[in-house]
C-alpha cells in the first residue's frame, strides 16, 4: 500500500479546488453585500402619503411626508403611517437580503 500524501485522503488538487471554491464564495458574498448596500427600497403607506427609502441593509436614507398627511389634531395617524412604511420597507429588505444572501447560509450574517 502506498501513501501519496495529502490530508485524510485529500490530494493536492482536491485541496486546491476547495480553496478556490471557498475564495470564490467569499468574493461572491462580498459582492452580494455591496449590492445590498447600494440597492434602494421604497416603501409607502397611506396611499403614498408617507414614503420611506432605505437600503436592503435597512439603513433609512429618507422619509417623505405629504402635506396632506399632516393633521395637527391627529398626529397619531401620521405616526402610524410612518411606522407602517418603515415596517413594510424592513419586510421587503429582509426578503431581498434572504434572496441575495440565502445561498451563503449563515455565513452572510
Amino acid at each position: 500500500m502506498s501513501y501519496k500524501g495529502g490530508f485524510n485522503g485529500f490530494g493536492g488538487n482536491q485541496m486546491q479546488n476547495l480553496m478556490r471554491q471557498a475564495q470564490k464564495m467569499q468574493e461572491d458574498m462580498k459582492k452580494a453585500q455591496e449590492e445590498l448596500e447600494e440597492l434602494e427600497i421604497e416603501s409607502t403607506s397611506g396611499s403614498g402619503l408617507v414614503k420611506v427609502t432605505m437600503s436592503a441593509k435597512k439603513v433609512v436614507t429618507s422619509i417623505e411626508i405629504s402635506p396632506d398627511a399632516v393633521d395637527l389634531d391627529d398626529l397619531s395617524m401620521l405616526e402610524d403611517l410612518i411606522l407602517a412604511a418603515l415596517n413594510s420597507g424592513y419586510e421587503e429588505a429582509d426578503a431581498v437580503y434572504a434572496e441575495k444572501m440565502g445561498a451563503f447560509g449563515n455565513l452572510g450574517l
